[in-house]
Formats: C-alpha cells, structure tokens, sequence
C-alpha cells in the first residue's frame, strides 16, 4: 500500500500512469511507484524455450514430412515488447511454426536429413526478421528437434543404404584381392630365384597345419621330386635299346621276278605251225621248239 516494489534481476519493469507508459525503463532492485495512480508492468528478460509442435509440410521434391523446432529467444526492449505486441510469446509461437512450414517446402528432404546446421541458421533468420525490430525480441537460436518420415520412405531409405554398404564391400573385397594377388607375384618371382624359399615356406605351412592339433597331418609331396620325375621322363623317352640287345639286321629279300606265263599247245599241231591258241596259264607244258 505504500507504492515499494521490488524487480528481480532478471526483470525490468515499465510503469503506467493512468494507462500512459512512463519514459524510462525501472531496474532491478526496490523501486516506488505512486499506488494510486501508475501501475507496474514486469518483463522477464531471460531465454525463453518454447517448443515449436509438429509441423506437417511437403518437401520441394514432393517428400511429406513432419518436423518438430524448439526456438530459444529473449526479450531484449521491453518497452517494445508490451507496446507493440499483445502477447510476444504467442506471437513468436505463431511466427516460428509459420517459418518452419515456409523453410520445409524450399528445402528437399535430403537437406533436412543432412545438413541440419544450414536449415537451423535459416530458420532462425527467418523469425528473427519480424519479431527484433518491431516487437524488441531476438531469438538466439532454432534447433530442429524431430524430422518424421513415412514408413515408405523409411523402407526405401533402408534399401538404398543397404545396396550402398554392399557396393563398398564388393569394391573393398576386389581391391583387396588386386593387392593379394601383386604381393603373391612378387612372392612367386622371389621363390623362383630362390627354390630353397618355397621349401621353406612348405615345411612353415606345415607346421601351422600341425599348430591347429589335427589328429590327421598331410604331408605333401615336395616340388623338386616332382620336377626331377618330370625332366627324367622325356629324357627316358629319347633314349633307344643298347646295340647289343638290338635284334640283327639284314638286307631284304630280293624282289621276286614276275613269273612268265607258260603256252600250251595242242599235241596234234606240227612244230611248223604257229602258236595261234590262246594263252592258258594253268598248264605247264613247254612249248615245242
């Protein structure tokens, strides 16, 4: 009843004289009002977090969403902030929920989903346009909380990321098999200067085969047994018998001469008549003289 009233330090306070704003903004701490006549507003001047609900838009890429914010903002002019609006929370709520919907519909989903930081930055300066001059309030930052995605889009987002993670298998498998197989030609050039390396790697391959307590060992067969059956073969196979075991060779038989046919003539004809019968070369009469 005696006018004294106290402003906390986080207020400020602005006074009224018959429905007048005073000039002059009262500061923290004990202050006196006339009890008949003013009347003191108080403004809190600390952060506000207000939640932004849901928001349902369509993406540029024809995408619907659901998209949640939380807007932190704060009195900074608190005769603007009683003069000029009404209620400056609820107007920042509307603002804020009004500025979302515009920034989903010029953004596409991908750029919601990744690049969160730029999506914040804009929202933020897209409320801070209307509300910091007129209204004396400034938001300090835009956090996008929640992006819902339909069931759909979830399943094809999957399938892709999937089909993704396969291809960058396969393509680490083969440029891993591409180094294993130089190493193993480099490998092989050496062996074959040194024969002694591959035996040696044998006898190691042995004994890591051993190392695993097997109840059965193999023991393969060494190379170079291999490679002297196979250089003593073709040499076994142009080698002929000894002379001495070699049968005896003689000159060929002559050709045999072509056997003359015999004439035969009848016994009645003189020995002065010409042969005129025909040649028979199944009898072996002479012929006579």
């Amino acid at each position: 009843m005696f006018g004294f009233k106290i402003i906390n330090q986080y207020e400020q306070g602005l006074v009224f004289r018959f429905g007048r704003a005073l000039p002059g903004i009262r500061q923290p701490g004990l202050t006196w009002v006339n009890p008949f006549t003013d009347r003191l507003r108080k403004v809190n001047m600390q952060i506000v977090v207000a939640a932004v609900p849901g928001q349902e838009a369509i993406t540029r890429d024809n995408v619907t969403l659901r998209v949640d914010a939380v807007v932190y903002y704060r009195v900074v002019d608190a005769f603007k902030a009683i003069i000029n609006v009404q209620n400056y929370g609820y107007a920042v709520s509307q603002v804020a929920q009004t500025s979302l919907r515009s920034v989903i519909g010029q953004s596409d989903m991908d750029q919601l989903l990744s690049e969160r930081d730029k999506i914040n930055a804009h929202l933020k300066e897209v409320i801070d346009a209307p509300t910091e001059e007129p209204w004396g309030i400034r938001v300090e930052r835009v956090e996008v909380k929640d992006i819902s995605l339909p069931e759909s889009m979830k399943r094809s987002m999957s399938r892709q990321a999937e089909a993704e993670r396969e291809r960058r298998a396969r393509i680490i498998s083969a440029d891993g098999e591409y180094q294993a197989s130089k190493k193993l030609a480099q490998a092989a050039a050496v062996m074959a200067a040194d024969p002694a390396a591959l035996q040696l790697r044998l006898l190691q391959t042995v004994v890591e085969v051993a190392a695993e307590k097997n109840s059965t060992l193999v023991m393969p067969v060494p190379v170079e047994l291999l490679r002297f059956f196979d250089r003593a073969a073709p040499a076994a196979g142009r080698t002929g018998p000894p002379a001495a075991e070699a049968p005896a060779t003689s000159a060929p038989p002559p050709a045999a001469a072509p056997a003359i046919p015999v004439l035969t003539v009848p016994a009645s004809l003189p020995a002065s008549a010409g042969v005129t019968a025909p040649l028979n070369t199944a009898q072996k009469a002479p012929i006579p003289a």
